[in-house]
């Protein structure tokens, strides 16, 4: 099987980052989400226990496991897996976690600095006890791997599941999304993520399917400090300007959801009701004027002699950042501010200027809303309490946004017709080729 993904990853090293939802195919996490967001073991032998006051975790690990090298796998791998993530580039993600050791060659206990109840998502990590090498326990091995080309895996005879049917797959990295769709037509993909405006194209095409995924992949515009971008009353002028339905019907085809919060609605429960940044040109108009930013005859807005003026960068090739940023541009133009797309490659994406980004997690708000640097509701344990402190981090962000949230947006994915398996699942922010309509391929097989 064939497929293509829009981003290569930059390592296959989980503990630098690599299939942050598990899936990892070459490696295995402690547990793995289920379509329906629910947990269940993986080379755990059963979920893990929390202590009575929160601040540690238990975990019972499968005895009947191998790595792809044949070496066994037991509780010094877990604890050497996290040890790295301590001291790695995920460390912010798990801030929480303070300590991981082995009780046993089949028990793991990890120790945290404060009760966090949703760490048992984290322990989806696949496990890969050293930064040499892809040895891991998953379904797969890599025969092959390109950085920034190509990965070839190989089904792994040995698994513990069972070997996959699928005997060989290879993920091609292809950025452009014209180029991937003209490779499916043709014929030289068996499946790829396409934004839902060039995904249509094939709904009727033989041998091919189209499907779509809801996401927890929330598209805005991030709004940086500085003399513009950071000015409170541009912040909210862009907010009260953008006609977010519309948005997503011209720039998505109408697969996604028309918000302006950054909580994906695959966590409703979070959200404040009725919490949103309603379309209102006049208030915008009102709010530049009343702080300084004044029109010149032709319309444009400046400021003590700065014009405002919004580059906004996304990644080259991604057709639909291009169409939501032009749509932007449109709503921000009505009010005198110019936007402009500036495509870039996605490692010249940094944070320093504004970007059309896309952030979430359709399984826990304290990872979707990481980037609001929320330090407070994370913490909270009580269900009931939990939803209240994220609904007042909701309405901070509505009193002083530090973006536009423009849209929620569906994926897309076109498969060709050769396969049986497939079973949706929610979506994180972007596609990957290990998430998404690929979440399972261990399980799918040929016609």
């Amino acid at each position: 099987m064939v497929i293509a993904a829009a981003v290569a990853p930059a390592s296959l090293d989980p503990a630098a980052g690599y299939a942050p939802l598990g899936a990892a195919k070459i490696y295995d996490g402690l547990v793995e989400y289920q379509p329906g967001g629910t947990l269940r073991p993986a080379l755990a032998a059963g979920l893990p226990v929390p202590a009575a006051d929160g601040r540690s975790w238990t975990v019972t690990l499968r005895g009947d496991v191998k790595f792809h090298d044949g070496s066994a796998f037991d509780a010094d791998d877990v604890v050497a897996t996290y040890r790295r993530v301590l001291d790695g580039p995920l460390r912010s993600k798990f801030w929480m976690l303070s300590d991981v050791r082995a009780l046993d060659a089949a028990t793991v206990r990890f120790e945290l600095s404060q009760p966090y109840p949703a760490f048992t998502g984290l322990l989806v990590l696949g496990v890969k006890p050293v930064a040499e090498g892809t040895n891991g326990t998953g379904p797969y091995q890599v025969t092959a791997w390109e950085p920034g080309r190509k990965l070839v895996l190989k089904a792994h005879s040995a698994y513990y599941l069972g070997a996959p049917k699928l005997s060989e797959v290879t993920v091609e990295f292809v950025p452009d999304d014209e180029t991937r769709a003209q490779l499916l037509r043709d014929g030289k993909l068996d499946g790829a993520a396409l934004p839902a405006t060039l995904a249509s194209g094939f709904a009727t095409t033989s041998g091919l399917t189209v499907v779509d995924h809801a996401a927890g992949d929330v598209r805005m515009v991030s709004l940086p400090d500085g003399p513009v971008t950071g000015d409170p009353a541009m912040r909210r002028a862009l907010n009260l300007v953008v006609d977010r339905r519309e948005l997503v019907k011209e720039a998505l085809a109408g697969k996604g959801v028309a918000t302006s919060v950054p909580l994906p609605a695959a966590l409703a429960e979070f959200a404040e009701p009725g919490a949103r940044f309603d379309l209102d040109v006049s208030r915008a108009k009102a709010l530049l004027e009343a702080a300084g930013w004044s029109a010149a005859a032709d319309g444009q807005r400046a400021k003590a002699g700065v014009p405002a003026v919004i580059p906004v960068g996304y990644p080259v090739g991604d057709l639909a950042a291009r169409d939501l940023i032009a749509g932007f541009a449109r709503a921000a133009a009505t009010v005198g501010v110019k936007v402009t797309a500036e495509p870039v490659a996605r490692d010249a994406l940094t944070g320093a200027t504004a970007e059309l980004r896309s952030v979430g997690d359709p399984f826990d708000p304290s990872r979707a809303l990481s980037w609001l640097g929320d330090t407070e509701a994370r913490a909270v344990t009580d269900p009931a309490q939990r939803a209240v402190a994220y609904r007042a981090l909701t309405r901070a962000y509505l009193a002083a946004p530090s973006a536009v949230v423009l849209a929620e947006t569906g994926h897309s994915y076109v498969i060709r017709q050769n396969w049986t398996g497939y079973r949706p699942v929610v979506d994180g922010p972007g596609t990957d080729h290990t998430w998404g309509a690929w979440w399972n391929l261990q399980t799918w097989a040929p016609r």
